[in-house]
């Protein structure tokens, strides 16, 4: 299958309904307590790949047709023109590469209190 043909394959546009934003690795109590303030939102999750951390926004493209096509193809930006899908979602889900991966305040919760002995205390309570 070449990659020209791919897209017309694909019937959930999955590229088109997310953006991602890489974010500094966060390290310190006070920058996973900034992730979960961000994770508190409605359709953010986060994940750690092999290129590092990212904000992940569920949020599909203003742009995207009912048919999957985008509606400004000839006008889209760079960013999307630039997309390759020489290895894609269509090829397999890219959850499959996620070395973290935090859908819910609770769960990145959870984690902050396994990586941070201190976690419950960093407000000065007991």
């Amino acid at each position: 299958m070449s990659t020209t043909n791919k897209c017309s394959l694909c019937h959930n546009s999955k590229c088109c309904t997310y953006i991602t934003q890489q974010i500094e690795t966060p390290r310190s109590m006070r920058d996973f307590d900034h992730l979960l303030w961000q994770i508190s939102h409605q359709n953010v999750c986060i994940y750690k790949d092999d290129d590092g951390w990212y904000l992940l926004i569920n949020n599909p493209c203003r742009h995207l047709l009912p048919d999957g096509g985008c509606g400004i193809y000839d006008e889209r930006p760079i960013v999307c023109r630039e997309h390759s899908n020489d290895y894609c979602e269509y090829d397999s889900p890219a959850e499959e590469g996620f070395k973290k991966y935090f859908d819910s305040y609770e769960k990145l919760q959870a984690f902050c209190r396994k990586r941070f002995k201190k976690w419950d205390h960093r407000f000065g309570k007991e």
